[in-house]
């Protein structure tokens, strides 16, 4: 008898079609990715706002707080380390689980999203983490969560040591430029957010395309630009 064959396909709103199980880097769009997180939810979805937030706002809060951190500026694959940090969230389905539950998905999710990371670090062409950079990541990634818990879910700060073992000191200012028409912390709606989150991909990685140009050819692009 034969064994019928695997499927774990996933079509995003381009059309194209990633392979879950073995996972192409050019299967997505920039705008995919977008979307994907953008549609994304941390804490389980729950918020004490009328929306929950995306993994795409967290994604620029976290970016923006390392920036804000950093001892000197990030350079544009630094910052696009940052920013994609939780990409494979958005192609693995959508599903950004609570910490304290990640111990217990087992193997067979762990092998997943390695092979996502992989294909997310060769598109993206992203430098692998040093001990001192990811410690700094870590740090900024704990501290938005920190300020998401009290800002965003509604914990209050006594809660936050006692029962969720945050002991980090939550933002009072939002990290992020705020929407017209809403208030600090408020989770954007999934256009916004993902709007945002891929304009900000874009912007670095024309940033980075500029930095490893040769001087005399960005100015030849320049003059044609003109013309």
């Amino acid at each position: 008898m034969t064994k019928p064959s695997q499927r774990a396909w996933i079509m995003f709103r381009s059309g194209n079609r990633l392979n879950l199980l073995d996972p192409a880097p050019n299967a997505w769009t920039d705008a995919d990715l977008a979307t994907g997180l953008s549609r994304t939810y941390r804490w389980g979805g729950h918020s004490c706002w009328d929306l929950p937030l995306s993994v795409a706002q967290h994604s620029l809060s976290v970016l923006a707080i390392r920036q804000m951190l950093a001892p000197s500026p990030l350079s544009p694959g630094e910052a696009l380390r940052e920013l994609l940090h939780d990409g494979t969230e958005a192609l693995i389905g959508g599903f950004d689980p609570i910490t304290p539950l990640k111990p217990h998905l087992g193997e067979g999710y762990l092998q997943i999203n390695r092979r996502l990371q992989a294909a997310v670090n060769q598109r993206y062409d992203l430098p692998p983490w040093t001990v001192a950079s990811h410690q700094f990541h870590k740090h900024a990634d704990r501290l938005a969560a920190a300020s998401e818990a009290l800002h965003v879910v509604g914990w209050r700060r006594a809660a936050l040591r006692r029962t969720l073992g945050i002991m980090l000191e939550p933002l009072d200012q939002d990290p992020l430029t705020i929407p017209a028409g809403m208030s600090p912390w408020e989770p954007w709606p999934a256009h916004q957010a993902a709007e945002r989150f891929e304009e900000t991909l874009r912007d670095l990685l024309r940033a980075r395309r500029e930095m490893s140009q040769p001087a005399d050819d960005l100015e030849y692009d320049q003059s044609e630009a003109a013309e």
